[in-house]
């Protein structure tokens, strides 16, 4: 997961420096594409995962990360340097506290996460209608649901997670891995929802 952030990163920061590669993303039909390929990714990969090798879901998830970086490197010409240092660090600091909860924790954390899961095909789609409608409540009130959903879908995840693992513990090491780059692309996107989330709540615009 953290070599995917990292994939991410260096992706965004390295297209936000160039013009031409930001009016090709950003000012051509191409934005749209840039805009859902992820999502739209994330459930085919998730769907498909089962029956490909170890080494083609790794390179798929690089990939993703590619496209991920892409798709953010908006935030290095909306946001200050520092201000995208500083909810990078608030970000994580909030993300491994819930990891550890749940890792920890010894209570069914299943109905949470089904009502927060809920909650992210709710933010969807108020973010696809607030495309069109660009009004800053809906925009303001999406942030912010989503830092509170996408927490707590940490928590639950790694839980989840866990548990998957102890049951593919007896399938072989390919299961095993397959279980883990899954769990890293679900923890990835939890992560990604986080940041940005706070970033338009707590970000710095130039």
């Amino acid at each position: 997961m953290a070599i995917a952030l990292g994939i991410t990163g260096v992706t965004a920061y390295l297209v936000s420096t160039s013009p031409s590669m930001l009016s090709l993303l950003y000012q051509t039909p191409l934005q749209w594409v840039v805009m859902f390929a992820p999502i739209v990714f994330v459930f085919i990969f998730s769907a498909k995962v089962s029956s490909m090798t170890s080494d083609s879901a790794k390179l798929l998830f690089w990939g993703f990360s590619v496209l991920m970086g892409l798709s953010l490197s908006w935030i290095f010409v909306a946001y200050t340097g520092t201000s995208v240092s500083r909810v990078f660090f608030i970000s994580a600091s909030m993300f491994g506290a819930m990891a550890l909860f749940g890792n920890n924790t010894k209570a069914d954390l299943t109905a949470m996460g089904s009502f927060l899961i809920m909650g992210v095909v709710g933010i969807l789609i108020a973010s696809i209608v607030n495309i069109f409608l660009q009004s800053a409540a809906v925009y303001f009130a999406v942030s912010f649901l989503g830092v509170i959903i996408f927490t707590g879908l940490t928590a639950y995840d790694v839980q989840r997670i866990k548990d998957s693992y102890y049951l593919a513990s007896n399938a072989g090491e390919s299961a095993l891995s397959k279980v883990a780059i899954l769990g890293a692309l679900t923890l990835y996107f939890d992560f990604i929802n986080i940041f940005i989330s706070l970033l338009n709540l707590m970000g710095e615009r130039k």
